[in-house]
C-alpha cells in the first residue's frame, strides 16, 4: 500500500476540495436539465468501470433515487420535449427490474414519440419488447415469478407501432409461455403468432403440446 508523507496528504485533500469547488461553480451555472444531464454522465463513467451486469443493475437500483423527482416532474408536466435522463432511465428501469416505472416511462414517451438517446442502436419500441421478453426469458429459467401483465401492457402499448418481427416474435413467445398453464387457448394464440414472424423463435414444441391438449378438451 501506497505511503504518503504529510506534505502529499495536504496536497491531495486540497486537490479534491478544488475540484469540487469548481464542480460547485459549474453546477451554478447550468440549467435543471443540464445539472441532470451531468449527474447522469458522472454515473455513466461509474458504469463503465463494473464488467459485472448484476452488479451495474444494483447500481442502477441504488442511484434511481436520485432521479425519480426528475423522471415524475418530466411525467407530470407532459411537454413532450426529448429528454435524454428520462429516455436513459426507459432503459436503466428494465434493467434493475423497476418494471412498473418502465412501463410508466414508455407510455409517455412512446405517446410523445420520443426516441432512446444516442448510443442505443435500437428503436424505443423493439427495446421495450426485447427486454421486458428478456427479462421473462432469464425469470423463467431461473423458476422465478413474472408478472404476464408486464408483458401484455408492452403489447398493448407497442402494438400499432413499426419493430423488426424477431422483436415482436419475442415478446409473443415469453407471453404464450407464461399463459400456458392459465390460459391454454391465449397461450397458443400467441405462440402460433410468434411462429409466423419468427420461424426460428422456438414454440413448435409448445405449440404441438397445446394444440393436442385442447382438442383433447373439445373431444367428448
Amino acid at each position: 500500500m501506497e505511503r504518503l508523507s504529510p506534505a502529499q496528504i495536504h496536497l491531495r485533500k486540497a486537490s479534491a476540495a478544488l475540484a469540487h469547488s469548481n464542480e460547485q461553480v459549474l453546477l451554478e451555472n447550468l440549467n435543471a436539465y443540464e445539472q441532470m444531464l451531468y449527474l447522469l454522465a458522472r454515473h455513466k463513467k461509474d458504469l463503465k468501470a463494473i464488467a459485472s451486469m448484476e452488479q451495474r443493475a444494483s447500481y442502477k437500483k441504488s442511484i434511481l433515487h436520485h432521479y425519480l423527482p426528475w423522471i415524475e416532474g418530466a411525467l407530470s408536466a407532459g411537454n413532450g420535449k426529448q429528454d435524454n435522463v428520462l429516455m436513459t432511465w426507459q432503459v436503466w428501469a428494465v434493467d434493475c427490474a423497476e418494471y412498473h416505472l418502465a412501463l410508466q416511462i414508455a407510455e409517455y414517451a412512446i405517446h410523445q414519440e420520443l426516441t432512446l438517446p444516442d448510443g442505443f442502436s435500437r428503436s424505443l419500441c423493439s427495446m421495450l419488447a426485447e427486454e421486458f421478453a428478456d427479462a421473462a426469458k432469464k425469470a423463467q429459467k431461473v423458476q422465478k415469478p413474472f408478472e404476464v401483465s408486464y408483458l401484455l401492457r408492452v403489447d398493448e402499448l407497442t402494438k400499432e407501432k413499426d419493430m423488426p418481427d424477431e422483436s415482436r416474435a419475442r415478446l409473443y413467445r415469453e407471453i404464450g409461455l407464461l399463459l400456458e398453464t392459465a390460459q391454454p387457448e391465449t397461450a397458443l394464440n400467441y405462440l402460433e403468432r410468434a411462429l409466423t414472424l419468427n420461424l426460428n423463435v422456438g414454440v413448435q414444441g409448445n405449440i404441438k403440446k397445446l394444440r393436442k391438449q385442447l382438442n383433447k378438451a373439445d373431444t367428448p
